[in-house]
């Protein structure tokens, strides 16, 4: 491969300035530059027409850029700028060639290309060449003077120590003519080339280059570096001095951009602002931003001035608009904290009992004039930041805060006083329903009245505090009211569901219980028919007053209605006839009362009449059984036979009571009959098994009969073999006989009782006569004695 393949020589940027795309694509595709990562440099050369650059280059890097011809005279020969692969260097190292100033071709008015390609090489390339002639030293645009100028027109004084620093990376070198001294030249060449050796590594000529684009970017970077430079019509300035400074002032100010997001004093600051508020916040910004904008002021004082405040004003702008996250930050800090302190400081006067209002208003302001403090402590001297926007939700937070809090207060009040409302009307509403007379809605009027009265004076001194207008305070009590008249009407509702079962249990205590109060006992004496008719009465009543809600005190005809429907039984008779139907007029056959409002019906009227069919219907059982009882109380205390009966047994059984009389033995016969059915109707209390009724009281008997004649014989004979005297006995026959004759009978409602539990009964109470039969005989005849010897 020739040198010429090697080097890759191509033109990157022609004459009228238009950028070689294809040519520098196939440059990096062809020389492999983009796979050299971090690792390559640029060198370009600049200086006058035909100095020798282009000759220099091919000498120094083995480069075929192409050379000026001597016989022909001076022209221009590189146009343009070109570039080449530098053969046998390493790291990759690019040559860039560019056209020379000061040239006839372009004349003396036309040097934006010149400025623009020095622009170019000085942004893309590391090491830079000033290719110059020594009798060319002192000229204006030989010498590149107006350059040179623009960078060291300055005070020594100030320059002295950054020039030493930086006088120690630029190298001046001498060489020979080639036209005259061409071994000596190549000789001075090949030492210069050893410099360019590892340019890049720590302690080569570009040992410090910095924002290296990486070489598959190279292409790119290159275009866009030239876009920027040809469309800037800023960089077309009419001298070098405006170019230097604007490179001069931008380096600086991204380096104390670069410097102050390194900062130890930031970082700790905006480290310190993340966990909460900083106090003296503003003036430790202040203080470092200070320190960068004053080092940048001192470093391009010296630089064209219009320059130096544009770029300032950049530097100022991107450092303030990069801190301005943390102070932004720290302004949440300070409304998060003057939030929070409103929420406690409104609690705890809450606590302490003063009014809503006036303590919204004082939290506010202690907690507003808070924030205040905290934004003018964070304010900085190089912007004046709005703080407003963070005030004002700050203020909307507060106000929301507030009002969530209002509405949780007094909906507590309110659920407060219902709750009371509800207690205080509940239990007595209901109780006054239980009593259903003709008082009772008045009654529940009067409660109405006076509790809410009560909860509504209790409810305006408790909401005094919070302030509100009247007409919102009218309409919470307007509320208040209702809700007091809806307990009433619920609970009516409720009541009026459960009426049949009231009804029931009114005339259960009506029908079964005296004017005293006290349970009645069916002995026949009773009315029954004006009883049940009281009773019904009363559940009538109580169903009236169920039919309607009668809050608004106006008259109705409800109980007249319903009593002369349903109770007098004169009404079906005097219904007036529709003469078009035939029929008469029910006067409840309507699904409403008459001067009673929808809203205030309980029970309809039709229902009415359902629920006294059904009433009734459940409640005749109770009076049979009071009939029932009544007539088997009459049966079991009348023994006497009928008037008819004795009369035909006085005239048929006259012959035999003359026989009686003329035969004293049969009338003897009949008394000891008599005295032994006396004895067993005593014993075995033939009346009291009778209460239970017939039947069970046959087979009482009959399972009795034959123990109890076993019985009387027994003590016959046991008094008839004993000692005592014939007075010992008639005691003790006498009072058995008492305590036979006066023994309690059970009560007529208990003819439920099993046959079983009767007999039972019996029998023990049998055997409990008798042992306290034999006792008292015993006790009377050990008495005897004692009163003898006494």
């Amino acid at each position: 491969m020739g040198m010429a393949d090697e080097c890759c020589c191509m033109q990157l940027i022609d004459g009228n300035g238009e950028f070689n795309v294809d040519g520098l694509e196939n440059f990096v595709r062809t020389t492999k530059l983009n796979h050299c990562g971090l690792s390559y440099a640029v060198v370009a050369i600049m200086g006058p027409q035909s100095s020798g650059k282009s000759t220099l280059m091919n000498h120094l890097f083995h480069t075929n850029f192409r050379e000026m011809d001597a016989f022909r005279g001076r022209s221009q020969t590189t146009k343009g700028i070109w570039i080449a692969k530098c053969v046998g260097i390493e790291p990759f190292t690019i040559a860039m060639d560019l056209e020379g100033s000061d040239s006839r071709e372009r004349g003396e008015d036309d040097t934006t290309f010149e400025k623009q390609s020095a622009l170019f090489a000085l942004a893309i390339a590391d090491i830079v060449l000033i290719n110059m002639w020594c009798h060319d030293i002192g000229r204006e645009q030989a010498a590149n003077k107006p350059l040179l100028k623009t960078v060291f027109q300055t005070p020594l004084e100030y320059l002295e120590p950054i020039l030493r620093e930086d006088i120690q990376k630029v190298e001046v070198t001498a060489l020979s003519s080639y036209e005259e001294k061409e071994g000596q030249f190549k000789e001075q060449v090949a030492e210069l080339r050893q410099r360019f050796f590892h340019s890049i590594s720590p302690g080569g000529l570009a040992g410090d280059r910095q924002g290296v684009v990486p070489a598959s970017g190279f292409s790119f970077s290159a275009q866009q570096i030239w876009r920027v430079i040809k469309e800037n019509k800023d960089l077309d300035l009419p001298a070098h001095k405006v170019m230097v400074a604007t490179v001069r002032c931008e380096e600086i100010a991204n380096d104390k951009l670069r410097r102050l997001s390194a900062d130890e004093g930031w970082l700790a600051l905006e480290e310190a602002v993340q966990e909460g508020p900083v106090s003296g916040f503003g003036k430790r910004l202040s203080s470092v931003l200070d320190t960068y904008l004053s080092e940048y002021d001192m470093e391009a004082v010296y630089f064209d001035e219009g320059v130096r405040n544009a770029k300032r004003k950049q530097l100022e702008s991107k450092a303030l608009d990069f801190v301005y996250p943390t102070y932004s930050t720290l302004l949440g800090h300070l409304r998060s904290k003057a939030f929070e302190s409103f929420k406690i400081q409104l609690e705890q006067s809450l606590k302490k009992g003063e009014g809503f209002a006036a303590s919204v208003r004082t939290c506010t302001q202690s907690c507003m004039l808070e924030f205040d403090r905290g934004c003018a402590d964070a304010a900085i001297r190089q912007a004046k930041w709005d703080a407003s926007k963070v005030r004002e939700k700050l203020r909307r937070d507060i106000d929301t805060e507030a009002s969530s809090v209002r509405s949780v207060k007094l909906s507590a009040i309110i659920a407060d006083h219902e709750k009371n409302l509800t207690e205080a009307l509940s239990g007595p509403v209901e109780s006054l329903f239980e009593v259903g007379d003709e008082d009772t809605w008045a009654s529940i009027r009067r409660l109405l009245k006076r509790e809410t009265e009560a909860a509504v004076l209790k409810f305006s001194t408790a909401i005094a505090g919070f302030e509100m207008d009247q007409a919102a305070v009218d309409t919470m009590v307007q509320n208040l009211r209702s809700y007091a008249r809806n307990v009433v009407v619920k609970k009516a509702r409720e009541e009026a569901g459960k009426v049949l079962i009231r009804m029931k249990d009114r005339f259960s205590t009506v029908f079964n219980h005296d004017n005293d109060s006290l349970p009645r006992v069916w002995t026949g004496k009773e009315d029954i028919r004006t009883i049940t008719k009281d009773a019904r009465a009363a559940s009538l009543r109580l169903l009236s007053v169920m039919a309607a809600i009668r809050l608004d005190e106006k008259p109705d005809k409800v109980e007249s209605l319903l009593f002369s429907s349903l109770m007098d039984g004169t009404a079906a008779a005097s219904l007036p006839r529709d003469r078009s139907i035939g029929d008469s007029v029910d006067p409840l056959a309507s699904s409403m009362w008459e001067e009673v409002s929808p809203q205030d019906k309980l029970i309809t009227p039709v229902q009415c009449k359902s629920l006294w069919r059904q009433f009734k219907a459940e409640t005749e059982y109770t009076v049979t059984q009071a009939i029932s009882a009544q007539e088997a109380h009459k049966k079991n205390n009348n023994w006497m036979p009928p008037p008819w009966a004795i009369l035909a047994m006085a005239v048929l059984g006259f012959n035999e009571f003359i026989l009686l009389l003329k035969n004293p033995l049969y009338l003897m016969i009949l008394f000891v009959a008599y005295l032994l059915l006396r004895a067993l109707w005593v014993q075995m209390d033939i009346a009291a098994e009778f209460r239970h009724g017939a039947l069970p009281g046959i087979l009482s008997i009959s399972s009795k009969f034959l123990p109890t004649i076993m019985n009387l014989i027994r003590r016959l004979a046991e008094e008839a073999q004993g000692q005592r005297p014939p007075e010992a006995s008639r005691p003790q026959q006498s009072l058995a006989s008492q305590s036979f004759r006066y023994q309690t009978p059970p009560p007529a409602g208990s003819s439920s009782i099993p046959e079983s539990s009767v007999s039972s009964n019996i029998s023990s109470s049998e055997s409990e006569f008798e042992s306290s039969g034999l006792n008292l005989i015993r006790r009377r005849s050990t008495n005897i004695p004692e009163a003898e010897s006494s």
